[in-house]
């Protein structure tokens, strides 16, 4: 994947191990201690060959002003909270988005948008057809305005990872 640009002076680029802890910086600010993932798993997150993560940064910086944490999956498989990626199965690869957040000082500038469309675009390249999630903290309408639908969740596992994410938490899906 290749970066893309957003307005000067903001840069989108793939992230890496070397990321951790400036996104664990903007996870916290942004999620509080709910939802905070340990720096171990970022760090085999941020290392996996099926990971697509990506980052804003100010140009020629290197902390993270925002991300969208996501990986190639499979249909109907969900990631518990603070547990490892894992690879997908041969067949039909969905795109994850496991974690999308954006320092306060950048919202309402379209950071978050642009980070989707970023992912999506680079989805739709390698001719995957979807894109699922898991929906916190009310985020549901949100994502309904960028095309996802909540899609029920029958298999036992992955229920059960679901409900890491507490109570409301919603699996959902887009058709690309």
């Amino acid at each position: 994947m290749t970066a893309s640009a957003l307005p000067s002076p903001w840069v989108v680029r793939p992230l890496n191990a070397h990321d951790v802890d400036s996104l664990l910086h903007v996870q916290t600010i942004c999620y509080g201690d709910g939802f905070q993932e340990s720096r171990e798993v970022f760090a085999q997150r941020l290392s996996c060959p099926y990971h697509c993560s990506i980052g804003v940064v100010l140009d020629g910086e290197d902390a993270l002003l925002a991300y969208l944490a996501a990986y190639w999956s499979n249909p109907g498989k969900i990631t518990p909270l603070d547990g490892v990626f894992t690879a997908p199965a041969p067949g039909e690869e969905v795109l994850y988005l496991h974690d999308m957040s954006v320092l306060p000082v950048l919202a309402g500038q379209g950071v978050a948008r642009h980070l989707l469309e970023t992912l999506l675009a680079s989805a739709r390249e390698r001719g995957v057809r979807q894109a699922a999630l898991v929906s916190v903290q009310d985020s549901r309408t949100y994502w309904e305005r960028q095309g996802f639908s909540i899609s029920p969740v029958r298999d036992a596992q992955q229920c059960s990872h679901l409900q890491t994410y507490g109570e409301g938490a919603l699996y959902m899906t887009a058709v690309l």
